[in-house]
Formats: structure tokens, sequence, C-alpha cells
């Protein structure tokens, strides 16, 4: 048994909370990707698959934050956690910026409605919420989908394409290594591509 996990009760949690959003295989995500009709609903989906983003950080992010030199992508969180930077496919980088030009959006990658204001809002988490289930729908799929299903299948992947626990870890922005663990129990060992996953997807 590893010694990250002490808590039978602990890898019981984890790993109910794991199968309760379920993990896509390469096809289910492949689909996932090319059904939505908007280019920005295919954006968002790849954001969330290929940077494993959780929503509300994928709500938050800025043009500024966005590096495309150093292929790295700036993930501000807040209070109570840190900050960290994730690595931006050539894939990645070249559907933002056919994005980005076609669509100029202003501060936030993703823009929603002003607010009564006028001002400038990122789009809602409903929202996105709405894009994940309505491709679901769409794409025939009777797996249960959510936002977080991207995030779970993100990390399953990258431990099958042979990443180590600390930079899964790091990339997901968890506090303890116990919460990275549960992708152990997931993953189907035996793999040793290098991360990035939708570069691989579609290699």
């Amino acid at each position: 048994m590893s010694p990250y996990l002490q808590s039978k009760g602990q890898r019981h949690y984890l790993l109910w909370q794991s199968h309760a959003f379920g993990i896509m295989n390469d096809e289910e995500v492949k689909l996932m990707l090319k059904t939505p009709k908007l280019l920005k609903h295919k954006i968002i989906l790849s954001v969330l698959y290929d940077c494993g983003v959780r929503c509300f950080e994928l709500r938050n992010i800025k043009l500024a934050d966005l590096d495309f030199r150093r292929k790295k992508l700036h993930v501000r969180v807040g209070k109570g956690r840190k900050d960290r930077y994730l690595p931006l496919t050539d894939m990645l980088i070249r559907g933002l910026k056919k994005y980005i030009s076609a669509e100029n959006p202003q501060i936030w990658l993703f823009n929603g409605q002003p607010d009564e204001h006028g001002k400038i809002t990122p789009y809602s988490q409903h929202g996105i919420q709405w894009i994940v289930r309505q491709t679901r729908n769409d794409a025939g799929l009777e797996k249960h989908i959510t936002t977080h299903t991207f995030r779970h299948t993100y990390a399953t992947h990258l431990i099958e394409f042979g990443m180590d626990l600390p930079r899964l870890k790091c990339l997901l922005g968890h506090a303890l290594i116990e919460t990275t663990m549960i992708y152990l129990h997931l993953a189907q060992m035996g793999r040793s591509e290098p991360f990035g996953p939708l570069d691989r997807l579609y290699a």
C-alpha cells in the first residue's frame, strides 16, 4: 500500500468522487471536442481538457494570462490557493489564436453578457455547464459528463502517458498528494508518452 494513502476511508471517498464524474476515453474526448458548432464552445472544451482547469479557473482566465511565446497559461486562483502556470500545447495555441482573432474577446478570454452597467463580465458558470451538457447530448453520449469530468480525464490520461505524481500535483493545483494519488487507481498503467493530451490525442 502506498504510504501516501494512510486512510482507508479517504481512499474510498476519493475513488467514489472520481467514479461519480467518470473518465472519458480517447474517442469520447474527440467526439466532445468536434461536436460543438461554435468555435467558442470548441475552445472552452479544449481548454478544460488540455489544461485540466476547474470551472471557476476557466472563467477567470484573462487574455493577459496567456503567454504564447513561452507556451504558458497563468492560472490565478485567488485567496487561499497558490497561482500556478500550465503548459499550452501547440494545437491549443493555434485554436486559441484563431478564436481570439475571430471573436475579439475583451479582458477575459471568454466573455459573458455585460452586466446592468455595461461592464464586461466573464462567461458564467451556468453557461459553461450548459455547453458541456448540450455537447454531450448532441454527441449522443450516455456517460455522465460535467466540467469536472474533463479535469478527471486530463489527470488520468497524464498518468497513463507517464507523468509522475509530484508534477501532476502541481499542474492540478492540489494541496495534498493524497488527492492526486486517486488517479493511479483510475489510470491504465504502462504507457510512457509525454504529457500534452490534446497534441497526443490527434497525433
